[in-house]
């Protein structure tokens, strides 16, 4: 007879996904609960003689991705102290890790402070790192063996400064003579070809006598090129004179050039020149003339021998013809771009342009046609010079849940995701880093589409922005992350949300916790002082700084501040672009200085160059951002007024352009979606 039970009866096709629910229920439970436990953990191995070992095991046990940071955190608070079976069983326990990768580099430069070279050679392996591999040449010194130039030749190679670390190691080349003058003379003039003072007076150091005086003349010529010019009026005719002096002018050059065209004026009769150094000295004054548009910009480009111009003096000369307005000095300077550039887009679409400009519209529009066809900021200008609707051809991945579930279950990228999770955002990426260099093509896609879906939208933009069929994943790398909060910041600050995803795109690449080299912060780059001032004006709160790595937070205060820089220029979008980017006094001048040509000549003219590439990538982003957001998108050329003209801002009723996905003509290059 049966049982009889008080308790509900669930039918049978409730029940699995009951099970489902409280089985997934139970498992965020025990990771919650995990996470408590590996934040105490780590806390208790930063402290000596903490007892951390009872919670590294339990973790351990239940598989939680981040368990062997205990034990690396605890040895590494104590390398200096800790025994050698310990860093060689940890190495065995977690073989092929970062945290295990990690602690052998700390441990074996620990052992080389020590000067135990004995221990380094029984722990070395082949690391990456400059300082370890000259450590690694040390030891083998002290084994007794004999170093010849081939064994550091991939070192000397390079125009950078080198780490003290290789100091021992270039003594020893230099004393056994395998680090000839010559090659020491040779690295000088890289690293001064390359600008890097401090590398060059390294090198110089290990000279002597005349060669060493010769050198020194040609560091001071880096460091301080207007005190060496100044010096140089009373040099005689000599060898290593006129290499400073040149150097020197092309460095004073970089930053005013009318110094140094009045200094090249006083001396270069005074020298008999190398051909090679001449034509260091007239391409530098030439091109950073063209820089600041002088007036004699264009002579001095015309000027230029053949063997003194390269791709920078070139463009150059498309840029100085393009701001004086001459079309046909305009069109013969697009014709002088080497091969390489003149397969560019950027120079292909002004060479259609300026062919129409002429009245040679029937060759022109091929050249449109082509562009027309590619995803970028040139591309979609082309369409619209010809009418054609945007072309945009998007790639979906496939599902694969047995990759998915592979990938899920890889060490590293298990380790990467939770640091996510727990917002340690650079040990996720180094984490991830660590598992990409691991994966093949086909992982590396999946990996990034993962990632994508879990909210880390770097890591997606990052890893599919470079493979041409993987720049085609417009979805992962052009997420509508913060949807609901990115519409409400951008209306309340009258622009538009493709607008607003545009510059976050352009700015962190969706990197919540960026920091540049100008202080900026977060997602959409603001200085911390205008992040202050921007909320007091908004009756928001002010933290500080750190503040501004909240996303939300950071999208209100962004979308603002574009919103102001909008409303300096009638609302035009290309022109708050480049406020944004280079500030409101720069771009005060290019209008004062340029302010009639058109938008798509202006833009080319701006003399920064990471300007002039964040409008046009900001642009490209919006049209993207525009087709993702509402299928339909607004003309490009509607976003670019010229300069004095107010804006149309897109409403309902705006015209907007369909996107299609078109066929290249042969010869086209296809969809490079507005590449990064």
């Amino acid at each position: 007879m049966p049982i009889k039970s008080n308790g509900p009866r669930w039918p049978r096709a409730m029940l699995f996904p009951l099970l489902l629910f409280l089985a997934l229920a139970a498992q965020a439970a025990d990771l919650a609960d995990q996470r408590v436990q590996f934040r105490e953990a780590m806390e208790l191995a930063t402290r000596p003689g903490g007892d951390w070992k009872r919670l590294a095991a339990g973790l351990e046990e239940a598989g939680y991705p981040l368990a062997p940071y205990i034990e690396y955190t605890a040895l590494r608070q104590h390398v200096a102290k800790v025994d050698a079976a310990d860093v060689k069983r940890f190495l065995a326990r977690w073989p092929d890790s970062l945290p295990a990768s990690d602690l052998r580099d700390a441990y074996l430069r620990e052992l080389a402070r020590r000067g135990d070279w004995a221990g380094f050679r029984a722990f070395r392996v082949a690391r990456p790192a400059r300082d370890l591999q000259c450590h690694a040449l040390e030891a083998r010194l002290a084994g007794g063996e004999t170093l010849d130039y081939t064994d550091f030749e991939s070192l000397w190679n390079g125009s950078q400064a080198l780490p003290a670390a290789c100091d021992p190691v270039v003594r020893a080349l230099r004393a056994s003579g395998a680090l000839s003058d010559l090659r020491v003379e040779e690295r000088l003039g890289r690293s001064a070809e390359a600008g890097h003072a401090s590398a060059a007076g390294a090198a110089a150091a290990l000279l002597t006598g005349a060669r060493r005086n010769a050198a020194d003349r040609l560091v001071a010529a880096l460091k301080d090129p207007a005190a060496t010019l100044a010096k140089a009026k009373n040099w005689g005719d000599e060898a290593a004179a006129r290499e400073a002096v040149s150097f020197a002018l092309a460095r004073l050059a970089r930053r005013n050039s009318a110094a140094a065209e009045t200094a090249w004026a006083g001396l270069q009769a005074r020298f008999e020149w190398q051909p090679v150094q001449k034509n260091r000295i007239l391409n530098a004054i030439a091109l950073y003339r063209s820089t600041s548009y002088s007036d004699d910009a264009m002579a001095r480009l015309k000027a230029l021998p053949p063997a003194a111009e390269d791709d920078a003096t070139r463009e150059w000369r498309v840029r100085v013809a393009l701001a004086s307005g001459d079309s046909a000095a305009t069109l013969e300077a697009l014709d002088r771009l080497s091969g390489e550039q003149q397969r560019d887009e950027r120079w292909r679409y002004l060479k259609a342009r300026t062919l129409d400009k002429l009245g040679r519209a029937g060759e022109a529009r091929p050249l449109f046609a082509v562009l027309a066809r590619e995803a970028n900021f040139h591309g979609f200008l082309a369409a619209d010079w010809i009418g054609e609707p945007y072309s945009i051809c998007p790639r979906t991945l496939g599902g694969d849940p047995a990759a998915q579930v592979r990938l899920e279950r890889q060490p590293d990228l298990a380790r990467a995701f939770e640091f996510h999770a727990l917002g340690k955002l650079p040990e996720a990426r180094r984490e991830w880093n660590f598992a990409m260099d691991k994966l093949d093509a086909g992982e590396r896609e999946r990996a990034a589409d993962l990632a994508w879906r879990r909210g880390w939208y770097d890591r997606a933009v990052f890893a599919l922005s470079k493979d041409p069929d993987t720049l085609r994943l417009y979805e992962q790398r052009f997420p509508l992350g913060m949807e609901k909060e990115v519409r409400a910041a951008a209306a309340a600050a009258g622009v538009d949300p493709a607008f607003a995803y545009a510059i976050i795109r352009a700015e962190s690449a969706w990197m919540s916790d960026a920091r540049s080299g100008a202080d900026a912060y977060g997602l959409m780059q603001l200085l911390p002082g205008v992040g202050k001032q921007v909320a007091r004006e908004a009756g928001l709160p002010w933290s500080g700084a750190s503040g501004l790595f909240e996303p939300s937070y950071n999208v209100r205060l962004g979308t603002r501040f574009l919103g102001q820089m909008a409303d300096r220029y009638q609302g035009s979008p290309w022109l708050a672009s480049a406020a944004y980017n280079a500030g409101g006094a720069p771009v005060g001048r290019w209008i004062g200085a340029r302010g009639s040509l058109e938008p798509d000549f202006f833009i080319e003219t701006i003399p920064y160059r990471e300007t002039r590439e964040y409008v046009a990538r900001v642009l490209a982003f919006s049209v993207i951002y525009d087709w993702r957001l509402n299928g339909k998108v607004l003309p490009l050329s509607v976003r670019m007024p010229k300069v004095g003209q107010a804006y149309a801002a897109s409403g309902k009723d705006a015209a907007r352009k369909a996107v299609v996905c078109a066929v290249p003509p042969a010869g086209g290059a296809g969809d490079d979606t507005a590449a990064e």
